[in-house]
C-alpha cells in the first residue's frame, strides 16, 4: 500500500532548537559500523563469485573493546591491543563448497584499518575474534526460495527524509573536512576520532568538536595549546563559508584545562579513543545519511553489516532516504519529505506492507497535485529493487 499525505509539522528550519551529531572516521562506533559493512560487501562479493547469488549473512553484531596505551609528550606505546569482535551469522558452506568466512572477515577489517587510520597497525594494535555462526534454517531458507525478489527476513520499519537542513550540512561537512586527506596533510598532528555536535538556537549555531592531537607530534603542554589554537582558527575559516546563521561559534576539546598536565589535554597515541578510553558498537553511530539528527524521526535498526538482498533493516533504511530525495528533486513545490517503509516478514521486499510519503508543501500547493507523481516514484523504485540491492551489495551507498 502506498499513501501520500500532508506533513502536519513544522519545517526543521522553523524549529527554535535543532540538535545534530556526527561521529567521524576514528570514532569507535563509526569504526564498528564501517568495518562490519565492509565485511558484508566482501562476503557478498565472494558469494556472487562462487555461487552467482548472495547467500545468508548478517554481520551486524560488532563490538570494539578498547585497549590500553601508555602515552606522553613525544610518543608512547601500546600496552594492550584493542579487540574487534565480529558477529553474527553467515553461510560457511553451500553446494558442497566451503567459504573462508573468518579469513574474509579479518582480512577485510585489516584492510579497512590500513585505509582509514594512519597510526593503527592493523595486525599488532588490534586483535580479532570472529564469532560468526551459521544462520537458522528458516532465515537461511529465504535465500533458497524461488523468485527474483527475496522475501523480507523481518517485520521492520524505516524512515528517511530530504533535504538536509543547513545545520545538518554544516555538521556533516565539518567532520568530512577535518578528516579529509588535505586537512590531515596540513595538520598531521590531528587524530581521526572526531565528533561534531551542532546545536542551533534560532539563528545561532554552536558547534562542539572533539578531536585528539597525536602524542608523537606534541612535545609539551604549551605546544598542545598552541597547535589547538591554530586548528581552531582553521575551523573558523572553514565555517565562514556557510551563510544563513546570524552567528556561528565553534568550541574545540572543551574538557581541556591548562596546568593539569596530561589530565587537562586530549592526547592520543593512535588517533582513536578506542586505544584506551572508549569502546564501540554497531548501531550506536550515525544513521545511513551520516548523521544523528535528534529533531528528525529516527529508525531503530542498525543498517551496517546486514545482508543487502533480504534484510529490510538495511534495504528500507537506505531506500527510504533515496525515495525522499527523488520525490523532493522531481516534484516542484515541496519543502521537505519524510518517507516511511514497513515490511512484513515473508513478504517480497518489493511489496512493503506500507509505503508512506509525508510531504511538507510550499504555500499554495495541494497534496492532490503531487500525490500521483509521488506514487509513481515509489512504484519505479520498487520495480528496480533488485538493481538497488546489488548496488547495496557492492557498497555504493554508505550506511554511516
Amino acid at each position: 500500500m502506498i499513501v501520500v499525505e500532508t506533513y502536519k509539522g513544522k519545517s526543521i528550519t522553523e524549529h527554535r532548537v535543532e540538535i545534530v551529531e556526527r561521529k567521524g572516521t576514528g570514532h569507535p562506533d563509526y569504526m564498528c559500523d564501517s568495518i562490519m559493512e565492509a565485511i558484508s560487501v566482501a562476503l557478498s562479493n565472494e558469494y556472487m563469485k562462487k555461487f552467482g547469488i548472495i547467500l545468508h549473512h548478517n554481520i551486524d553484531k560488532g563490538l570494539l573493546a578498547a585497549g590500553r596505551v601508555e602515552k606522553g609528550f613525544g610518543g608512547g606505546r601500546v600496552i594492550q591491543p584493542m579487540e574487534l569482535i565480529i558477529g553474527d551469522r553467515a553461510t560457511f558452506r553451500a553446494a558442497g563448497r566451503e567459504i573462508p568466512v573468518a579469513d574474509i572477515a579479518v582480512d577485510t577489517a585489516q584492510k579497512w584499518v590500513r585505509s582509514n587510520l594512519r597510526f593503527v597497525d592493523a595486525k599488532h594494535h588490534l586483535k580479532y575474534r570472529v564469532v560468526l555462526a551459521p544462520g537458522s534454517a528458516e532465515l537461511t531458507d529465504i535465500f533458497l526460495r524461488r523468485g527474483k525478489v527475496k522475501a523480507a527476513n523481518d517485520t521492520s520499519a524505516a524512515v528517511g527524509y530530504y533535504p538536509l537542513s543547513p545545520t545538518e550540512k554544516v555538521v556533516l561537512e565539518l567532520e568530512r573536512f577535518l578528516n579529509s586527506k588535505k586537512f590531515k596533510n596540513r595538520y598531521p598532528e590531528t587524530g581521526e576520532d572526531i565528533k561534531v555536535m551542532g546545536m542551533r538556537s534560532g539563528d545561532l549555531l554552536e558547534l562542539t568538536v572533539a578531536m585528539p592531537l597525536l602524542a608523537n607530534c606534541i612535545r609539551s603542554e604549551s605546544a598542545y595549546f598552541e597547535r589547538k589554537e591554530i586548528i581552531l582558527c582553521e575551523m573558523k575559516r572553514f565555517l565562514g563559508r556557510y551563510e544563513g546563521f546570524k552567528k556561528t561559534e565553534v568550541h574545540f576539546n572543551t574538557l581541556d584545562e591548562k596546568g593539569r598536565g596530561f589530565g587537562g589535554i586530549y592526547l592520543s597515541l593512535l588517533g582513536t579513543s578506542a586505544e584506551d578510553a572508549d569502546s564501540g558498537q554497531v548501531g550506536r553511530g550515525n544513521r545511513v545519511n551520516g548523521l544523528i539528527s535528534l529533531n528528525r524521526p529516527l529508525g531503530t535498526e542498525a543498517a551496517a553489516g546486514k545482508n543487502p538482498v533480504s534484510h529490510v533493516g538495511k534495504i528500507y533504511n537506505v531506500l527510504s532516504h533515496k525515495i525522499a530525495k527523488e520525490i523532493y528533486e522531481k516534484i516542484d513545490g515541496i519543502k521537505e519529505v519524510y518517507v516511511l517503509l514497513l515490511s512484513r516478514i515473508g513478504t517480497p521486499i518489493d511489496s512493503p506492507q506500507m509505503a508512506t510519503a509525508q510531504v511538507l508543501l510550499e504555500r499554495g500547493r495541494k497534496i492532490n497535485e503531487i500525490a500521483k507523481k509521488a506514487e509513481e516514484i515509489f512504484e519505479k523504485e520498487f520495480l528496480a529493487i533488485n538493481k538497488f540491492c546489488m548496488e547495496l551489495a557492492r557498497g555504493k551507498y554508505p550506511v554511516c
